[in-house]
């Protein structure tokens, strides 16, 4: 009985924990349509007044972009501002050809009187992080726009988010990311339905309390002396963005984050791009908890909620890890409740739990809404769609996984790129894509295994117990079954 009890009481602290992750999500959801209804009075400056117009350096921290390089520079050169309170840095770590079309490119917009600089270095120290502690280094701009190559901001990007930087206790705004491919395929829907989550629900519902939340690596803008004040960029997690963020907020600098300003981007279209985006943020969540823990515990300046809401924020990732433990323990569990009747009572308690997954489908079900309109047609996509996305969302859950106690045992690990595609250009050519992974992971073997282990599962509802079967858990079971079925053969497309 010792090992079931093992399994027990880790299968117990997980779904609490899973449990504990839901309450804050619907706590969110309350301060998310509490934010809905509240009027936006934040003092702005006034743009009519060219005195009031603050200079910006927009910072493009670029590697490798041979597909979407030209689009890139060609976007962020009609942005709509004063050429005169305006500079571009282009910061440039590339290795391969596309730094000499980059520097061809620059200078043709150099000669249209645009302050646009190509910035390169001879080494990749600190990579992303790096390339944006130099480039600060010389920026002229007291405020720092940054965008990642598959980023399109809109001509009014910078008069819709400068004025806020009137009250000078906010160090940044960020705004919400857009999809361009959202309905490009499965994949960019799953993405996208977990994204909107995360700029909907989650943002705002943070920031309208005051709590932490993160600049997002792109589409925001930085006061130049917050960033500085925080300790400037480091490069020791994979997320230097969560890292910078969190570290500013301790200094108490206030961030603003703006749902109605939307910032398109492409998302990633085959799995192995989705897959290494997946790594390196849930790796970089994880090491930042274990860097931000005790600066967060021990700060004065914070409440006790804002502490719990930012540590479960800097836990985000070790959620898949408490999925994929309930999932594995899950088989065995259902054997123990067969086995052992005197165990009834625990397991009748241990459905309630259950409430988690209704938690969530409420919670996402507000952030649907938003985006496509409520009625019955609406609610019936979304119900087809809450079950694919969770169930292909616990099918990345041992890659992420292994992400997350890679950063919680403190292994260091280069900083992956995403490959980009540039879709409208180059269209369905995304496998003579250059920059793609040519190799296959181990880790997509394990997660074929897991399916049949899944399988397993939900065969073994029929044949438990002695009255016809247990089929409490095969709902679950299918879905992991579909999960790691999906991310398995899609993963081993990908290189044909």
């Amino acid at each position: 009985m010792i090992l079931e009890s093992i399994i027990i009481l880790i299968y117990s602290i997980s779904l609490l924990l899973i449990f504990m992750y839901a309450l804050a999500q619907l706590n969110l959801l309350f301060n998310y349509l509490r934010a809905k209804k509240a009027k936006d009075n934040c003092e702005k400056f006034n743009f009519s007044n060219p005195n009031e117009i603050p200079l910006v350096t927009i910072q493009l921290p670029v590697y490798n972009e041979m597909y979407v390089m030209e689009r890139l520079l060609d976007n962020i050169a009609e942005i709509d501002y004063p050429k005169d309170k305006l500079e571009i840095q282009v910061l440039d770590d590339s290795t391969d050809e596309t730094i000499v079309t980059t520097k061809a490119h620059i200078e043709k917009l150099q000669a249209s009187g645009l302050d646009i600089k190509h910035i390169t270095r001879t080494d990749r120290k600190g990579f992303k992080a790096g390339a944006l502690k130099e480039g600060l280094e010389t920026a002229k701009g007291e405020f720092i726009a940054i965008f990642d190559s598959d980023f399109l901001p809109n001509t009014d990007w910078l008069q819709r988010t400068m004025p806020y930087f009137k009250n000078e206790e906010i160090g940044v705004v960020q705004t919400r990311w857009g999809h361009i491919n959202r309905n490009y395929s499965l994949l960019t829907k799953i993405q996208a339905f977990a994204l909107d989550a995360h700029f909907t629900l989650e943002q705002v519902g943070r920031n309208s309390k005051g709590h932490f939340i993160n600049f997002n690596g792109t589409a925001g803008v930085w006061r130049k002396q917050c960033i500085l004040d925080a300790g400037n960029w480091e490069g020791d997690t994979l997320t230097e963005d969560l890292d910078l963020s969190y570290r500013a907020q301790l200094k108490n600098w206030k961030f603003k984050y703006l749902e109605d300003v939307e910032t398109p981007a492409e998302l990633p279209v085959v799995i192995s791009a989705a897959r290494s985006q997946q790594f390196r943020w849930n790796k970089g969540g994880a090491e930042n908890f274990r860097k931000m823990l005790g600066r967060v515990i021990k700060s004065p300046d914070i409440s006790t909620k804002t502490k719990v809401h930012g540590l479960l924020h800097l836990l985000n990732s070790t959620m898949f890890l408490n999925v994929l433990i309930v999932g594995v323990l899950s088989i065995p569990m259902l054997y123990i409740k067969n086995e052992y009747a005197h165990l009834k009572p625990y397991f009748y308690i241990m459905s309630f739990f259950v409430l988690s997954t209704v938690i969530f489908f409420v919670c996402y079900w507000h952030m649907y809404k938003n985006i496509y309109g409520a009625g019955f047609k609406n609610f019936f996509k979304y119900v087809g769609m809450f079950f694919v996305f969770f169930s292909i969302a616990m099918g990345f859950s041992l890659h992420n996984s292994i992400a997350v106690l890679e950063g919680h045992f403190g292994k260091k690990s280069e900083f992956v790129r995403t490959p980009k595609f540039n879709l409208t250009k180059f269209k369905d050519n995304w496998k003579t894509n250059k920059y793609m992974k040519k190799n296959l992971s181990v880790h997509v073997i394990f997660e074929g295994l897991l399916m049949l282990y899944f399988g397993f599962g939900m065969y073994s509802a029929f044949i438990v117990g002695n009255q016809g079967g247990d089929f409490g858990l095969f709902p679950f079971h299918l879905m992991l079954f579909v999960g790691f079925g999906y991310v398995f053969f899609k993963s081993l497309a990908s290189k044909v």
